[in-house]
Formats: C-alpha cells, structure tokens, sequence
C-alpha cells in the first residue's frame, strides 16, 4: 500500500490518518458503510395524522461489514479478547510502548466504563475505589499473554458492579412506578421529555439520585404521552441499569479497559467497538460525506433531543425516540450518533416528539440533501474561505484552510483557477501571490496535503515514512495539469495549532525553497495513524504506525516547522512533545528532486498593502514584500 493512500474501505479498514492533536482535531476518516440490521422494538402509537413508518426488511446484507446498527449493549470483551487486542496494539506502534501510567489508566476506564454517570464515576458508586484498589492488576492482566489464566481483577469488578446496579435499579423502578401514577400538568410534559438528567463533563449527582431523576423522568413520559411508550422505557431500564451477572459486568470492565488503555500507550491512539467506531473517525472530512439527522444533540430520558444540525423533515428541539427498528433511548453518546448516520441510501424510519404535540410521529427521512437554486461561489462550494488583498500593483489571494479534507487538491484548485479572475483569457489579472493561512490547521488527510501540494510542487518526492521494522516509504506529490499548476509565489502562515498533515504543507513549501513560511513554530507531529479491524473482529484500532520527516529529511515529530519569518503570535501552549508517550523525533533521508527546487520571490509591495480584517494577515504580507522575504 502506497503511504499516502487512505482506503475507502468495507472495513478491513487500513486508512492513513493525520491528527494535530490528543484532542480531537480533524483527520481523514473512514465513509459510513450500510448499516447492518438490529433488532426490532414494538411499534408506538403515532400522531392522528402521521403517515405510518415504512421499513424496509427485505434488503439483504452487503457481503463486507457496513457500520454496525448500534444494539444499546455495553462493549463487552472477554478477558483473552482484551489481552489480543491490547498485544496487537502494543505491536504496532511506530515505535515501542512506553509504562503506563495506572492512575491515568484507573481514571481513564472508570469513565469510559460509565456512559450514564450510574455505574461507576457517581459519587456514591463504590467502583472507582475498588478500581484504584486493583488497577495496577488489572493493567497487568492486559498486558499478559492471551491464554495466561484468568482476569480475576476485572472479575473482582464485575461482582462489585452487580451489586451496585442492582440497587440503582430498583430506585430508578420504584420512581419510574411512581412517575406512571402521579398527574402531570400538560404544560410540563414538554419539558420533561426534551430535558436531560445527565450531567455533561464531570459527574456530581449520587447514582442513586440520578436513577431516581430518569426514572421518574421515564414514568412521567409514559403517563403523559401515553402508555404504549413502554417499550422505549423498557429500553432505557434495560440499557441504563442492566441486569447482568458478575461475569457479564466482568467483560464490560476489560472493554472499558482496552479503551482506557490504547491512548495510554498512544497518545493519538484508540480502540471503539464496532458499534460505536465511527466515534474515532472524522466524516466531515471525507470527499462526500454521509448525511446526519443531526450535527449536536444531548441525550434525554427516553432519546436524544436535537440541538443543531436537524435533517428535514426533523426540526431542532425535536426529541428523537427510535430510528428505523432502534429505541435511542438509554444509548451511550458514542452509539446515539454513530445511530444518526444515513449510510443507506434509501429513507430510514423515524420516530419522535415535537413540542405541542401529544404523541409520536413518524416520517421517513431521505439521505438526499436539498438541492440550492442558486450555484454558490467556488471558494464556498469548495468549502474555503478566499479573499483578495491590494498589494503593491494588484492583489493576493488569501485562502484560509482550516483542515486537510481527503479532496483539499480539488477544492484548492477550484478557489484558485475557477474563480472569474482565474478563467482562460483572464490571466493578467492572476494574483500576484497566494497566501495560505494554516493557523488553526490541526490536520487531516495525507491524500489531501499532497494533492495540494500538487499544484506548487508537481510530482516533487515529499515525506519519508518509517515504520517500527525500518522500512522507509516516500510519498510523492501527484502531476496535476499545467492549467491546474500554481507556478506564482506562494506562502504559509502557521502558528502552534498548525499540525500535522498542514505542517506538512508549510514543511514542503519550505524544505524545497518554494514558498515562505511566516507565524510561529508549528506544534510538531510528525506521525501518522491507521485504522485497523482489531485481531478479534470486535472493533477498530486508530494506531500511530508511521513517523516522518520534511523532503529535506528535516525531523518533524516533536520539532515542528519553524518559520522563516517569525511574527511573534501569541502562543498556544499545546505541543506534541508536550504529549505523554508521544513517539519519538525521526530524522530522515533527503528525499528532494533538486530539479524543482527553485526559488519564485514574492513582488516588492512598494509600502501599499490593503486593510486586513485579520491583523496578523496585514503583517504577514507587509512582511512578504520585504526585500529578505521577497528574495528567498
């Protein structure tokens, strides 16, 4: 496989990902394949009008796995499944793994052992004590040799959970019967459906009460719109406070585990089951990416209530309750959105509640997105923000790009060859440079910083990749068509957000003497991800496999892109080499073709350089038409 090819996979999935951070930055990630099915819930009684939901369940499964259906069952590994995905991470990093911090790892699958703030970061949960006790076993049961015996720490867990869910379940019983029998004043019903009993960051409210709230919040549901809502309460009972036995809460702990874990050893790493994959990837950055039901949500007693990014014909503030067969009730975060996805093409059934309205409604909701009557502008439909800038004589184009989507080549070439200026016939009109504003730029696809560079360094050898064995890849820019070729001055400005697949535009542009780099010194990641199916077919890994270097062989990787001119920008404070167990700094091969290593200097701005919105943009082309940066 080319380095610098991302596959669109089925799922055998084995993308090339560049992130700028540990935070979630962009990168290219994987297209949604088809949904595969899930099992079915009870019809609901639906609003008078309302035309009755029309399923499909004649279409056949596509041979390659598409994105899991999400059941609304806690991730669940047994204690060998853990150990294999956990040595196969170990394997493939680009470099060895490093101790792990227990505390880090104790806090890490606490929360993630916990989608509801009920089963172990509640205060009143006694789990987190008991995972500090036996954390450092735990660890060590992960990181020992499948078939090594037993994980009796996660099974040490796993008796303290059945224990405690099982009380929390009968408060949250007792105040869902309690919730079906008080009156409800219909002006209130409203607001208890679309409010949410769960808390966002850190966890305050005792279980107890927590269980209390949403079951009182689920039995005023159902007494107000209507006892045929069960079914969905039924679900958000059995998803919320399971009934499971020590041994099933044994294996949803050594999940939780493998999860805390990955990012333990890589700090840009993860592991997600399959039914919650699409959380380590970053759709919106793919060439077409799949349609949502909506951008932001937060969770409610009985779906998920729609803040922003409504699919028609949904609304925002509408309360999702099932979509096609699945209940959203009582889904972890991770599952409810991956659920949002429309992946098939055909319409998808949904059910929800809308304000005023006094029982459910059900519509089929289309993938297709609404056609605009008027064309926008390239640079909009190109989803860049261009403007031009009086300097000296003519202009400069500024193109601001704030991630490096999968078709960032095609989307640059329109902002800059079709807009009216650019046409055939047109072209003593050009700009007399582009500046391209990276600040911000956390990263995204390789494919996508190479096509771009492309168009400044046609067919120019770029990056050379290494792996944890020593073998060296080079990825290549492609040769796009003379007319799609910027042979004009170009620049780059960065700051300390700038990462990754943008520093590796900035990083080229230099390393080759092709264009200016101006701002501050770039965060410094110099390492690439892959997606992996895990060894045990349960989930995906998202692994750092690769370091690399600029074309010079300049290192990257904790070091970032210095600027040629510096222009003291505020600094950010993050950094890779800031990051714990972030890999190390690679110095590589020269890999430059001296044939297109050829200086274009910026024009002289004559002191005539036109207002600027954004200061730091005046500055930087203020200091273009310097005599030191025009000659470089």
């Amino acid at each position: 496989m080319a380095v610098g090819t991302v596959l669109a996979l089925s799922l055998g999935i084995a993308g090339i990902l560049f992130v700028g951070s540990s935070e979630p930055t962009g990168g290219l990630e994987q297209p949604a394949p088809p949904m595969s099915p899930a099992p079915t819930t009870a019809p609901i009684p639906l609003e008078p009008d309302a035309p009755p939901p029309q399923v499909d369940n004649d279409v056949e499964c596509e041979p390659a796995r598409g994105l899991v259906f999400p059941t609304g069952e806690a991730p669940a590994l047994a204690c060998d499944q853990a150990r294999r995905i956990v040595a196969q991470a170990r394997s493939n990093l680009a470099t060895p793994a490093e101790p792990v911090d227990r505390k880090r790892f104790v806090f890490a699958t606490s929360d993630w052992l916990d989608p509801h703030g009920l089963w172990s970061v509640a205060p009143d949960a006694p789990v987190q004590a008991l995972l500090t006790k036996v954390g450092p076993s735990l660890l060590a049961e992960l990181e020992a040799a499948p078939g090594s015996g037993p994980c009796a720490a996660a099974e040490q867990v796993g008796q303290t959970l059945a224990t405690w869910v099982g009380s929390v379940r009968k408060e949250l019983l007792d105040a869902r019967a309690l919730g079906q029998r008080l009156p409800i004043d219909p002006k209130k019903r409203w607001e208890i459906a679309s409010s949410t009993p769960f808390e966002d960051g850190k966890v305050t409210r005792p279980g107890r009460e927590l269980a209390r709230l949403l079951g009182h919040g689920i039995g005023s549901i159902e007494h107000a719109y209507g006892a045929d809502l069960g079914v969905l309460a039924d679900a958000a009972v059995a998803r919320t406070v399971p009934e499971k036995t020590p041994e099933e809460w044994s294996k949803i702990v050594l999940a939780a585990a493998v999860r805390a874990y990955v990012p333990q050893v890589d700090p840009h790493g993860a592991w997600a089951p399959l039914d919650e994959e699409t959380s380590i990837y970053d759709l919106d950055l793919e060439v077409d990416p799949p349609p949502r039901l909506w951008s932001d949500m937060t969770r409610t007693s009985l779906g998920v209530r729609i803040d922003e990014g409504a699919h028609a014909p949904l609304k925002n503030g509408d309360v999702v309750l099932r979509i096609g067969t699945v209940a959203v009730a009582g889904l972890s975060v991770e599952q409810a959105n991956q659920l949002s996805i429309i992946a098939d093409p055909e319409p998808i059934a949904v059910t929800y509640l809308r304000a005023g309205a006094t029982r459910p409604t059900a519509v089929e909701v289309s993938p297709e997105m609404e056609l605009l009557s008027v064309p926008p502008p390239a640079e909009e439909l190109a989803g860049l923000e261009a403007h031009e800038v009086s300097y000296g004589k003519g202009y400069v184009l500024v193109v601001k790009i704030g991630d490096v989507p999968d078709d960032l080549g095609a989307r640059l070439s329109s902002v800059l060859f079709e807009r009216p200026h650019m046409k055939p016939g047109t072209h003593g009109d050009r700009p007399l440079g582009v500046l391209l504003d990276l600040r911000g730029n956390g990263g995204g696809s390789t494919d996508g910083a190479l096509a771009a560079l492309g168009m400044f360094l046609p067919g120019a050898a770029l990056f050379p990749m290494k792996r944890r064995d020593g073998e060296i890849e080079i990825d290549r820019a492609p040769k796009p068509r003379e007319e799609s070729r910027w042979s004009g001055p170009v620049a780059a400005l960065v700051d300390g957000d700038s990462a990754s697949a943008a520093e590796m535009l900035a990083g080229a542009l230099a390393a080759y003497d092709r264009g200016v780099v101006l701002g501050s010194r770039t965060y410094g990641k110099g390492c690439a991800q892959e997606y992996l199916d895990d060894d045990v077919g349960s989930g995906v890994l998202r692994l750092t496999t690769l370091v690399f270097a600029l074309p010079d062989g300049s290192p990257l990787q904790r070091v970032g892109v210095s600027p040629h001119v510096a222009l003291g920008l505020p600094a950010t404070g993050e950094a890779e080499e800031k990051l714990l167990h972030a890999p190390t700094t690679w110095r590589g091969p020269d890999v430059r073709d001296k044939d297109l290593m050829k200086k274009v200097p910026w024009p002289d701005h004559e002191g005539r350089v036109g207002v600027c919105e954004d200061e730091t943009i005046h500055r930087a082309l203020r200091a273009l038409g310097t005599t030191r940066a025009a000659a470089r």
